[in-house]
């Protein structure tokens, strides 16, 4: 039986997730002793004070968000385990707790690239290595996708800092951003920040400026006006990879373990970024419709009727907007909407790609590989 200590902040949904997937883990083998130790404990004690309460408690492990400069090497002299929880930076000494954050920035690039948008920023912290990680995502594939589009960002702040509504320099740089703009917060307390400034002064969300958040907390999220897009992440498969890793140490000592990545795993979509931002009234109306019905096969001569359009000029103005014809757009678009729902539901994947109309299973695998680089079923199972 596990003894182990969490130091996290249960007030976030990130902590609570992980929380769920260390039980769940427990549930299925034994039940294990869990300790919520709250942050004002380290803060009145110190990091030794911890020690010596884990010590006394005879705790097996400790789960923490610890501090660049804490000597977490305190833990496993005195037969701890010790993981650390993304917080500012990771450690080489102790395994952490991490996540795929390169690629949420870059699949924030192309959700905003898909809604047509040509002007793009992102807001977070400077030294902060999910966030300055999440940016260069989001810079990188900007860069590749669309080299002639603009980018601004604002990291020049410390964390202890980004919470102060009344930021002079951010209402500056959101009032000058050209616009419309796609902005990829750093998390979904940030996002949430830049719609209340919005609200504030006047800036129409998403009319004006789209904002899109990272770890989908729906409490944060559905609390924002108006409500927050996010990067949803398997946090809760996260927690039970740590438990299982936890279990391993305890049974070898000598073992060297790796960092438990947490991967991204798709977008929800609320009000904050359902816009199509493009000039193009035309254009805009199919995008519109092509979102609305990415459940079911689309046709070109389907879209050509919802505009006064040729199908060459249609074909023309769309792959201007959006940087690729239209059919790879409808593909890419329900590719991802089928990636969504194998990890949403258990139904059977054959099941899953009929009820969004792909008819040929075999025909879909393969494009599906083609697209997201590994089968349904390993893409399930990675992010399940």
């Amino acid at each position: 039986m596990a003894r182990v200590i969490l130091l996290t902040d249960f007030s976030e949904e990130y902590a609570k997730l992980l929380l769920k997937g260390i039980v769940n883990y427990s549930k299925e083998h034994e039940p294990w002793v869990l300790c919520k130790m709250p942050h004002s404990y380290r803060e009145k004690h110190g990091l030794n004070g911890v020690l010596e309460w884990a010590l006394k408690w005879k705790a097996d492990a400790i789960i923490a968000q610890f501090f660049p400069t804490d000597e977490v090497s305190i833990f496993k002299k005195n037969g701890i385990i010790a993981i650390a929880q993304d917080f500012k930076n990771r450690f080489t000494e102790i395994p952490n707790i991490t996540g795929a954050h390169y690629l949420a920035g870059k699949m924030g690039a192309n959700y905003f690239i898909q809604k047509g948008f040509k002007n793009f920023a992102f807001y977070g912290f400077k030294n902060i290595v999910w966030s300055e990680e999440r940016c260069e995502g989001f810079r990188d594939e900007l860069s590749k996708q669309l080299p002639e589009s603009s980018f601004y960002e604002y990291q020049n702040a410390n964390q202890t800092d980004l919470w102060y509504y009344e930021s002079d320099m951010l209402i500056k740089w959101l009032q000058v951003l050209p616009k419309p703009v796609g902005i990829m917060a750093c998390d979904d307390n940030q996002g949430h920040h830049i719609t209340e400034i919005c609200k504030q002064y006047g800036i129409q969300v998403p009319e004006k400026v789209a904002v899109l958040g990272v770890d989908n907390d729906e409490a944060i999220c559905t609390l924002s006006g108006p409500p927050l897009s996010s990067i949803n992440q398997a946090v809760e498969k996260g927690g039970y990879e740590t438990a299982e890793l936890i279990d391993k140490m305890l049974q070898n000592r000598t073992w060297i373990p790796e960092d438990i990545v947490v991967m991204p795993t798709h977008i929800i979509t609320r009000q904050s970024t359902d816009i199509y931002a493009t000039e193009d009234k035309s254009i805009a109306i199919v995008l519109k419709h092509i979102h609305q019905h990415s459940d079911r096969k689309l046709s070109v001569d389907e879209l050509v009727r919802l505009v006064p359009l040729s199908r060459r000029l249609l074909e023309t103005r769309f792959k201007e907007v959006t940087g690729m014809p239209i059919y790879t757009y409808i593909l890419n678009l329900r590719i991802d909407k089928f990636a969504q729902k194998l990890i949403e539901s258990n139904a059977p994947i054959v099941e899953i790609a009929s009820q969004i109309g792909f008819a040929d299973y075999k025909n879909i695998a393969r494009l599906f590989k083609r697209v997201k680089g590994c089968s349904p079923s390993e893409y399930r199972a990675m992010f399940s």
